[in-house]
């Protein structure tokens, strides 16, 4: 009875069927006023920078470099998960604060400040906050990298003041990626040479059906934490990044 209760209750008329199905139906129409159709566009555009926002703002900063060069110590050490990915990615973020902080604190004196006080406009704090970054972002890239991008963008010779942001945007994220490549290579130096003794160690003795990575992942992290190595990445990672 409860059932047939409840399939009578949500069970709609013809009529009331019929009218919602001759109220359906889009409205394509383009408004009259031309403003009213641009503030729509600018709405959209908006909401979909505000989503992509935090991308843009990662992939314009030091944490490319960081996260990667983090992520080829722990293949170096021959770990799979520790540290875990989202404390890698942890870490990256508060460094990233940390060496972002003068960067951050010119913005908001320079451009946030000036703003909230009313002495200057939206456009022109925005325009300040993004000279910031451009300084940041040439400061860490390659003037090869810079000319490799000019010449895709078909951009004739120009000073770095007038680099579009197009351009230096990829140049910096090539210049990060290979920046953190290099440093990996460096890590990895010293941990192969393990892995090569033990190696060698190992087939001397016929322990030829001991894995290697047995013998050599303690030593490793032995090794890593006799000379300090946190702190010793953590202090190239910082001097990396010259201001």
């Amino acid at each position: 009875m409860l059932l047939g209760l409840l399939f009578w209750v949500g069970e709609p008329s013809v009529q009331s069927q019929t009218t919602a199905t001759n109220n359906l139906g889009f409205n394509l129409q383009l408004p009259d006023n031309p403003q009213e159709f641009d503030l729509s566009i600018r709405i959209v555009i908006f909401f979909t920078l505000l989503a992509i926002a935090p991308s843009l703002m990662i992939m314009m900063t030091c944490f490319t470099r960081i996260v990667i060069v983090l992520s080829f110590l722990r293949t170096a050490l021959a770990l799979q998960q520790a540290p875990s990915n989202q404390l890698l990615i942890a870490f990256s973020l508060f460094l990233t604060f940390f060496i972002m902080g003068p960067v951050f604190e010119d913005i908001n004196e320079s451009a946030m400040t000036p703003y909230s006080d009313g002495q200057i406009t939206s456009q022109e704090a925005i325009d300040i906050g993004v000279d910031r970054m451009r300084t940041f972002m040439l400061k860490q890239t390659r003037p090869k990298d810079v000319e490799f991008f000019l010449g895709l963008a078909r951009v004739g010779p120009t000073t770095l003041d007038n680099v579009p942001l197009r351009v230096v945007i990829p140049s910096f994220i090539l210049s990060e990626m290979t920046t953190a490549f290099q440093m990996g290579f460096f890590l990895f130096l010293p941990f192969i040479l393990i892995d090569f003794v033990v190696a060698i160690v190992l087939m001397s003795l016929g322990l030829m059906f001991l894995p290697p990575t047995m013998i050599s992942m303690p030593m490793k992290l032995l090794l890593f934490v006799l000379v300090d190595g946190w702190t010793l990445l953590v202090r190239s990672l910082v001097d990396s990044f010259n201001y």
